[in-house]
């Protein structure tokens, strides 16, 4: 298993930024696809961002432009850099690890981090 830590979240104004990070108990390079998800109160959980062992990020059409995930593997850290924040980006953001059950079948188990709050407002 792995244990995922995040932290930097806060609160900031619209068009502020600010920065997380989810540290990996275990070296990242072994992870599928590691990632960000958000869960506002009384909405589901939805994908923000993803990056692979190969560097391929996929991103979410309301972030596209102005979230950027990346990922340094000597200190086992995917970031995310969120700017030009919005109310609508206020959420717990979670950090995702996607590791795949068996070699060479297509099945992943998710582990989760604590979360870390990020509130946009005036």
């Amino acid at each position: 298993q792995v244990q995922l830590v995040e932290s930097g979240g806060g609160s900031v104004q619209p068009g502020g930024s600010l920065r997380l990070a989810c540290a990996a108990s275990k070296d990242i390079r072994s992870i599928n696809t590691m990632g960000w998800y958000r869960q506002a109160p009384g909405k589901q959980r939805e994908l923000v961002a993803t990056i692979t062992t190969t560097s391929t990020t996929n991103y979410a059409g309301s972030v596209k432009g102005r979230f950027t995930i990346s990922r340094d593997n000597a200190k086992n850290t995917v970031y995310l850099e969120m700017n030009n924040l919005k109310p609508e980006d206020t959420a717990v953001y979670y950090c995702n690890a996607k590791i795949r059950a068996t070699v060479g079948v297509t099945t992943f188990a998710d582990y989760w981090g604590q979360g870390t709050q990020v509130t946009v407002s005036s």
